[in-house]
């Protein structure tokens, strides 16, 4: 299996504090929407395993497909698939470099199909033909070529029965009937090695697997407050070793191996600042021979020889970050992509042999020249002593406090990275600073600050942001009176939260699919996140009891809607599988019936996200307008940008919009 392991510091900005200022420097040129949020000419390459073509994602008549090119005449690229309304966001190689398989939805309802096209001929075929079900991808194997593992929900929605699917014939074989499993390990010759079964206490216990048979007695037990940072990764080629990502008795997760036949782990790396993340592991071997540690920024720690060499070279090209891709079975080439940041990325191919790069391309071309921005990594404290990394970016020119845009990261467990970051790219340009916190509950940082939050939707969560704000205020980066709050998922939540429990901290908030009622949030989730269940409720509150559905009411931002005052622009997909489009309904329906207004756009083609960019472009269109009415910054106005998407404007009025 082609294994990827899963897995300086600023503590003040000296600025000087003055009056908010409504734009960057005079002269510094709009940069237009569609430059950082429509189709990028190419994205996403990935190396075929026998190291002969490259494929990439680029727009076919408007939408963004699979093409593919001779990996030594990379501009001869001929499109493979021909999707006409979804755009395609994943895919991976077979192993036999023979098809290339993608996933693919309907209109954002994360009923995601595997298809197959054929290298060759071009001839797609879907190899999951089920209705409202899920795949996913369990095993690949670097020795078996013609066959994988894959996951799908057809038989009962909450579980993914193992499948063994054929990639010549399509041909679909049970292997194992998953009747209460959160997910499987399996080995380079595709047999079930190991099943994981979520506990009542939100624990998980780890079964060894014999001829699809699981042991009575786990092998391992997780407690809660490892499970979300232990697991294990994969194993080595040759069945023998199993490396981890682990927490127990310690914060952060580190990564270890296992010796399948005496049970010893041995340490592979660990940070005491920051969780071991993504590993790179030798094609033949799956060795792994470097891990990542990210605190402020992403880090290669080598381990051994194998790759040090490579590593030290790719780090002194000064082209930015920079991030490994894809590795052929030779392990001869990589895909390797720069990130400077304050430029758009580029992708390269690096012969290892020859230690040498070149250019494939860049994703956005149009954006090479463009004023874009630096980003700072801070560390902003919390009132109870904790510390969060954070993300920000100032307009460029800017010599004193300018007003500033809280961007909000979703999940909430999940993390803001250091890199090119089109959101805050944009609202800079705009005239605004933009502040990225990894706020309590953000991953990566230990198990004690991912617990922090726990139960702390709304109240110290929330704090964590106001402590944000005050930072950034006091350091001279904006003023209290200009400050907007936006995000999605989590962050849309974390607007509305600002808006309704703290409805004098911020000038106005743009919320994209957010919850409001954290009941029926949790009584809609998907039913294929069952494993998961029992973790949520301990770390939001449980609805099937009093005390956790009082404690659900109290943190939803419906409870307080009629302490809105300030402007509230909310977005929407109407497919929404995660954040049910009636969470937007309901708050939109519980402030008309208070008379406070509220602009609310939907579009139907869409789930929890815009994917298609012209939808995306539509809503940042009346997200830049609303918030230049807002904290006085400058606008590309909204033109055509919403006849070209699907928006319905369900509430208040949007200048130039079009009506449902």
């Amino acid at each position: 299996m082609r294994k990827a392991v899963i897995l300086g510091s600023l503590a003040g900005v000296a600025l000087v504090a003055g009056a908010t200022q409504a734009a960057p420097a005079a002269g510094v040129p709009l940069i237009e929407r569609a430059k950082l949020f429509g189709n990028p000419t190419r994205t996403g390459g990935q190396l075929s395993p026998d190291g002969k073509w490259l494929a990439f994602i680029a727009p076919r008549d408007g939408v963004q497909n699979i093409w593919v090119a001779p990996i030594d005449r990379p501009n001869e690229a001929r499109a493979l698939t021909a999707e006409t309304k979804r755009p395609i966001r994943s895919y991976f190689w077979a192993p036999d470099s023979r098809q290339i398989l993608f996933v693919n939805d309907k209109g954002g309802d994360e009923n995601f199909l595997l298809y197959g096209v054929d290298l060759t001929s071009g001839q797609q075929k879907a190899l999951t033909p089920f209705e409202k079900t899920t795949v996913q991808v369990l095993g690949m194997s670097d020795t078996i070529k013609d066959r994988i593992l894959i996951g799908v929900n057809n038989r009962d929605p909450r579980w993914h029965d193992v499948q063994e699917l054929n990639l010549t014939t399509g041909k679909l074989t049970p292997v194992f009937q998953n009747d209460g499993y959160a997910g499987f390990v399996t080995d380079d010759q595709l047999r079930v090695r190991i099943a994981a079964k979520p506990r009542p206490d939100s624990g998980v216990d780890y079964f060894r697997v014999v001829d699809n048979k699981v042991e009575a007695t786990p092998f391992t037990r997780v407690d809660y407050e490892d499970a979300s940072s232990t697991s294990p990764l994969g194993f080595t080629v040759d069945g023998k070793t199993l490396y981890w990502g682990d927490a127990r008795g310690r914060d952060t997760r580190a990564l270890l191996a296992q010796d399948m036949a005496t049970g010893k782990f041995t340490t592979i790396g660990a940070s005491d600042k920051a969780d071991v993340g993504g590993g790179l592991s030798n094609p033949k071997t799956g060795v792994i021979e470097a891990y990542s540690v990210y605190f402020h920024r992403n880090e290669y720690v080598p381990v051994g020889d194998a790759v040090k060499a490579d590593l030290a070279f790719l780090k002194a090209q000064n082209k930015g970050e920079f991030y490994i891709g894809s590795r052929t079975d030779a392990d001869d080439k990589w895909l390797v992509t720069f990130d400077p940041v304050s430029a758009p990325s580029s992708t390269w191919l690096y012969d290892r042999r020859a230690r040498k790069l070149s250019e494939l391309y860049t994703p956005r071309p149009d954006l090479v020249g463009a004023p874009l921005v630096g980003m700072e990594a801070v560390d902003i404290p919390t009132r109870d002593g904790l510390s969060m990394v954070s993300y920000l970016t100032r307009p460029k020119g800017a010599t004193g406090a300018t007003p500033m845009v809280l961007l909000v990261h979703g999940g909430p467990w999940a993390r803001d990275s250091y890199g090119f970051n089109g959101y805050h790219q944009w609202l800079a340009n705009r005239g605004y600073a933009v502040l990225s916190v990894n706020y309590r509950s953000s991953t990566g940082f230990g198990k004690k600050f991912v617990q922090a939050g726990d139960k702390q939707w709304g109240r110290k969560m929330h704090d964590d942001l106001i402590d944000a704000v005050d930072w950034a205020v006091k350091r001279g980066v904006t003023t209290k009176d200009k400050v907007a709050i936006m995000g999605g998922s989590y962050g849309g939540y974390a607007t509305l939260a600002g808006l309704t429990m703290t409805p004098d901290a911020f000038a106005c908030g743009v919320d994209i699919v957010g919850p409001s009622n954290l009941f029926t949030l949790l009584k809609t989730i998907p039913p294929y996140w069952e494993a998961g269940k029992q973790q949520m409720y301990r770390r939001m509150g449980d609805p099937g009891t009093p005390e956790g559905q009082a404690l659900l009411k109290e943190r939803s931002p419906l409870t307080y809607a009629d302490a809105i005052r300030k402007p509230l622009l909310i977005g929407q997909g109407a497919n929404d599988p995660r954040v049910n489009v009636a969470e937007s309904d309901q708050i939109v329906a519980a402030m008309q019936a208070k008379k406070i207004p509220v602009t609310y756009v939907v579009f139907p083609d869409e789930g929890h996200g815009f994917a298609r960019p012209a939808n995306n472009i539509a809503f940042n269109a009346v997200t830049e307008n609303f918030l230049a009415k807002c904290l006085g910054g400058r606008a590309e106005p909204i033109g055509g940008a919403l006849a070209a998407s699907t928006a319905q404007v369900k509430a208040g009025s949007v200048e130039g919009a079009k009506g449902n």
